[in-house]
């Protein structure tokens, strides 16, 4: 299975968001409600962009941390197909979305967003308790400190994937940085932006895709 495009909205208002989506929610295969819009505007862009595309999936990037059974009723309740929760949560709090999840709807899911000093014992852990979706990041304040994707990166997302565990691929990424992660199943690569602010977002998000079919084929994700 070739890796799905992801396109995460964080912007600062709604209609913000719905003038970015409008130009590519065509061409990707999942739309973000990233966690500066959620701020902004709670879980009114979910709902919205429900709405909108009621056959896409669409990720409402909260990076929960605690109430994780209320924090899902909510999400899933708004339309959400997939949530996410921080990596410093305890299993009880991820177990609980994951349970929603799954009482909600078969295509229902949760994301562990790795930040800072996770640990593989973390990892054997969440695969215990049913996880199977992480989110690899450079985050934004480390892309600011001019901070590459490296080898020790590469070898912590072979290994994610080794373990079984459905590997997304996340922060600045560029169509040039595609290349560096054809040896591994990559589940989603997470674009912003580079999409959304390019001349031609709708351009952007199709070359992304292309250069994606060139590593992993052009086979349907379905």
């Amino acid at each position: 299975m070739k890796p799905k495009l992801q396109v995460a909205l964080d912007n600062t208002s709604l209609s913000q968001a719905l003038e970015s989506i409008r130009q590519i929610g065509h061409v990707i295969d999942v739309i973000e409600v990233g966690t500066i819009l959620h701020v902004a505007e709670g879980l009114e862009p979910v709902r919205c962009l429900r709405a909108l595309y009621p056959d896409k999936i669409i990720l409402a990037d909260i990076k929960g941390a605690d109430a994780g059974s209320l924090l899902a009723k909510q999400c899933y309740g708004a339309g959400a197909t997939w949530m996410t929760v921080i990596c410093c949560a305890e299993i009880p709090t991820m177990k609980g979305m994951l349970d929603v999840a799954k009482e909600t709807g078969k295509d229902r899911d949760v994301q562990i967003e790795l930040y800072g000093d996770w640990t593989w014992e973390h990892a054997e852990n969440w695969k215990k308790a049913g996880l199977s979706q992480v989110v690899y990041h450079r985050s934004r304040d480390a892309q600011a400190a001019g901070k590459n994707w490296g080898e020790e990166d590469l070898n912590k997302i072979g290994k994610l994937c080794d373990m079984g565990f459905k590997v997304t691929v996340t922060g600045g990424l560029t169509i040039d940085d595609i290349k560096l992660f054809k040896d591994f199943p990559i589940y989603c690569f997470i674009a912003g932006r580079s999409i959304r602010n390019a001349d031609n977002p709708e351009m952007a998000a199709k070359s992304f895709k292309t250069e994606i079919d060139k590593y992993w084929g052009a086979d349907s994700n379905e």
